[in-house]
């Protein structure tokens, strides 16, 4: 059943994100008032994956939910740049690797129940070291990590991050 929505009005504004109060009808007629978060842009990862089936990943900390694990590197899509171009150069400056070409993976939205964040995630095959990494606050290390451990990693808590997880899920099949 699709809700229709009557209106929506800005609660909280910044340049990253808007938080709006939405009235919405549901079943039967009912109503009800639903905090949307609306994103200012799209963001773009990537799944790094060279010759030996090792994905590059970050492990870091997350301060909102005080959690460590690894992640894919991820960030915004700036102004006049593709998903693909922005993927490419959040891998570089998140871990010092230069990413093959970028191919379409997939795309993940999130938190769909409250947020309209659209994470287009691509694949790459191998990387050039460079150098370190141009963020250095992004993570505690950066690691070459087998696709065969990726299951055993989200088992573990090791991979809590829900656009990593289902992206790397997704590759290591």
């Amino acid at each position: 059943m699709r809700w229709k929505v009557h209106s929506e009005e800005s609660i909280f504004s910044d340049p990253w994100l808007e938080v709006r109060l939405a009235d919405v009808e549901i079943t039967r007629g009912r109503r009800l008032q639903h905090r949307v978060i609306r994103s200012r842009g799209a963001s773009a990862g990537a799944v790094v994956v060279d010759a030996e089936r090792r994905v590059l990943l970050e492990w870091r900390h997350r301060f909102i939910t005080d959690a460590w694990g690894y992640e894919i590197p991820i960030g915004g899509v700036e102004e006049g740049e593709t998903p693909a171009e922005a993927a490419a150069r959040e891998v570089e400056e998140e871990t010092g690797w230069r990413p093959g070409a970028m191919r379409p993976f997939t795309v993940v939205h999130p938190t769909p129940g409250i947020s309209d964040s659209r994470h287009h995630i691509f694949w790459a095959d191998g990387a050039t070291r460079i150098g370190a990494p141009a963020d250095d606050w992004e993570s505690e290390r950066v690691e070459w990590v087998p696709l065969a451990e990726i299951r055993g990693l989200v088992e573990a808590g090791k991979i809590v991050s829900g656009t990593s997880m289902a992206a790397l899920l997704l590759a290591a099949r």
